[in-house]
Order: C-alpha cells, then structure tokens, then sequence
C-alpha cells in the first residue's frame, strides 16, 4: 500500500476539527449563554470523531506492517529455495 500524496484521514481530521471549532463560535454569537450545552455536544462529538480517526490510523498502519512483513518473509522463503 503505498503512501499516496492526499491523506484522507488527515483530510477528515483537519475537517471535522474545523468544523467544530466553527460550530462551537456559530452557536455562542447565536445562542449567547444558552449555547454551553450544545458546545459541549460538539465538543464530545469532535473528540470522539479525533478518536475514531486515530483509531483507523492506526489500525491501517498496523496492518500495511503486517503485509510488508509477509511480504518479506515470502521473500526470504524464494530466496531459501
């Protein structure tokens, strides 16, 4: 799997955080003190989002590292014949 020039999931990471961050201001100039709640809902929803992504990361990473390593062993097992 190579690493291609656009990474999506920094893409949605930068994105999901920008948006919040928009949100979150959105709603304080719209719902003044009344917006503490919902700021809070988006909060949970931006980490929880950052979570998931680094999640996915890693579980990707994980896995091109378990692909390069069988593919060096199939190598290793050509060569040995």
């Amino acid at each position: 799997m190579p690493q291609s020039a656009f990474d999506m999931l920094r893409a949605l990471a930068i994105g999901s955080q920008a948006l919040g961050l928009t949100l979150i201001i959105t709603l304080e100039t719209v719902l003044g003190d009344e917006a503490r709640p919902w700021q809070g809902v988006v909060l949970a929803v931006m980490v929880a989002s950052a979570l998931i992504i680094a999640l996915v990361r890693l579980y990707r990473n994980k896995r091109l590292q378990k692909h390069i390593a069988e593919r060096r062993r199939a190598v290793e097992d050509e060569e040995e014949r």
